[in-house]
């Protein structure tokens, strides 16, 4: 079996791991950027009435035509704008890459940056360019981008705003300078929207080589893994034909459409989170044996001193407390950890187990 695979398998995938979602079976959860706040009861019977009336033995709407509409009006879509639908904004991603997918083509991103750009460009055939965040602050290197760019010659650029997983967001002007620069797509990837006040939704049409990608697993809806792509109707059209029939299941899109519904719920949620985030940015920043980075994301990243990221990544796990260990996967990470902003009372649990390990 093994000579069978060998022969018949990519070298490069094989070279691959799959990517490992830890279990946190009976754990406080702080480590995927999750929102940890649920719905109200009557909110939850209305739903659940709903979906009693879908038909599971038909096919749902190829185009998810209620949910887009649904979308188009709580996002405030501009009406010249096409969307697609994704099962999660990383189908998106693999769907754009495909749709440029040529031997010798280059795609273009930051790191560190969200890992399923290197990863699904690799699966897709091509190559990977990250060039490197600034190390002080994690901001775009300018002139080093700008210069990769004339190098490479990428076919799509890949940019996180706010990034995925520093949390800050990028300077605006720079990623003009960066999309007009471009010759090819540039793929603005908004999945922490709703924390940040920032966004280039609207100036779509700007620029002939401008999408925007978001989801709407960080607003809440992690579960139902629905993404959209908006951009000029020439754009999607094409990467539309690569997307496979039937992608988003009918009760993924009845329960998106009525959680866009009661989006001021999903909006006051973001709200306490943001607040939440600032708490807990300034109770990291009294703890002398670390430096938290600003954030406009639902999460913080920190740097722990001493070398000690691992040892206080497992201290926490005993602790029944899971957050995100991003020591050793990129030089400009070492030593820091990320932690999901969650609930006042998880995060003070946190926040005790880890002054516990520091002192």
């Amino acid at each position: 079996m093994n000579d069978l695979i060998a022969r018949l398998v990519r070298s490069d995938i094989r070279a691959l791991k799959a990517y490992h979602v830890p279990d946190s079976t009976g754990m406080i959860k702080l480590d995927a950027m999750e929102n940890p706040h649920g719905w109200p009861e009557p909110v939850i019977g209305e739903w659940l009435a709903g979906l009693a009336g879908i038909a599971l033995n038909r096919y749902p709407d190829p185009q998810g035509q209620q949910v887009q509409q649904t979308l188009r009006e709580s996002m405030e879509i501009p009406p010249d704008m096409a969307l697609l639908l994704g099962n999660g904004s990383d189908e998106l991603i693999e769907l754009l890459l495909l749709s440029i997918a040529k031997p010798g083509r280059k795609v273009l991103s930051v790191d560190p940056g969200f890992v399923m750009y290197r990863m699904i460009a690799g699966i897709a055939g091509l190559d990977y360019v990250g060039v490197p965040l600034r190390p002080d602050d994690f901001s775009i290197d300018l002139p080093a981008l700008l210069e990769a760019i004339e190098r490479e010659q990428p076919a799509l650029i890949f940019l996180a705003y706010p990034n995925n997983p520093t949390g800050n967001r990028f300077d605006s002007d720079d990623v003009v300078r960066i999309i007009e620069a471009a010759p090819g797509l540039v793929v603005i990837d908004e999945a922490y929207s709703p924390f940040t006040d920032c966004s280039f939704l609207g100036l779509l049409g700007d620029w002939p080589n401008l999408l925007v990608l978001r989801t709407l697993s960080k607003m809440g809806l992690a579960a139902l893994r629905l993404g959209y792509l908006v951009g000029p109707p020439a754009w999607i059209a094409e990467i539309d034909k690569v997307r496979l029939p039937y992608n988003i299941n009918s009760l993924t899109q009845y329960s998106a459409a009525f959680a866009l519904r009661h989006k001021p719920m999903l909006d006051e949620q973001a709200r306490a989170i943001r607040a939440e985030r600032q708490h807990l940015l300034k109770d990291l920043a009294r703890l002398d044996a670390l430096h938290p980075y600003p954030s406009e994301a639902n999460f913080i990243l920190f740097r722990v001193a001493d070398g000690r990221a691992d040892a206080i990544f497992h201290g926490l796990k005993e602790r029944g407390i899971l957050i995100k260990n991003l020591n050793g996967s990129h030089p400009l990470l070492q030593d820091c950890l990320r932690v999901t902003v969650g609930l006042p009372e998880e995060n003070q649990a946190f926040l005790a187990a880890l002054s516990a390990l520091t002192s």
